[in-house]
């Protein structure tokens, strides 16, 4: 949906796809002078919940993302993926939770917001943070998306492109 390619990213019906780590390098250009503006890394890591693989290979995924996060200096920010027609699971509680206890920096992205109406989609939204609220004092930037739609991109470019500028700043 970022990069306005839907064939860019495999995605599958089954949940566990993907298995490596992804790379993708994105350039936002300044059409009016025809120049990339800014150029950063997307990357694409495998799901950290239920997947159709045995405990050893999901334990093997899981230290995987565990290291990628906790060592990879360049990490600015770590988008968590939520579907947004389940309740909050209990895994994706705890990885939320373990983000903010090793100081992670990470925002939350509903999926699929295009597959429940307004009110049940605002609904179970409110009621995901309503029960992260429990545990934490302030929630981490919440975006809803579609990737079908487009619903929430124009938002999450605009959040991605004020981190890259800040970025900026700071260099």
């Amino acid at each position: 949906m970022l990069c306005h390619n839907p064939k860019l990213a495999k995605t599958s019906q089954k949940p566990g796809k993907t298995l490596l780590i992804n790379h993708f390098r994105i350039q936002s250009t300044d059409r009016s002078a025809d120049r990339i503006q800014t150029e950063w890394h997307l990357v694409d890591l495998p799901g950290y919940g239920f997947a159709q693989a045995g405990q050893k290979q999901r334990e093997a995924l899981k230290k995987m993302i565990e290291r990628y996060c906790l060592l990879r200096e360049q990490l600015v920010c770590l988008f968590v993926l939520i579907d947004c027609r389940h309740e909050a699971q209990k895994i994706d509680v705890e990885f939320i939770n373990w983000l903010g206890e090793n100081g992670v920096p990470f925002a939350l992205v509903f999926t699929k917001g295009d597959k429940l109406g307004k009110v049940r989609l605002k609904e179970n939204v409110e009621a995901y943070k309503t029960r992260l609220l429990e545990e934490w004092e302030e929630l981490p930037p919440v975006f809803v998306t579609s990737s079908e739609t487009g619903l929430g991109g124009e938002e999450l470019t605009e959040y991605i492109e004020g981190i890259n500028a800040q970025l900026k700043i700071e260099d």
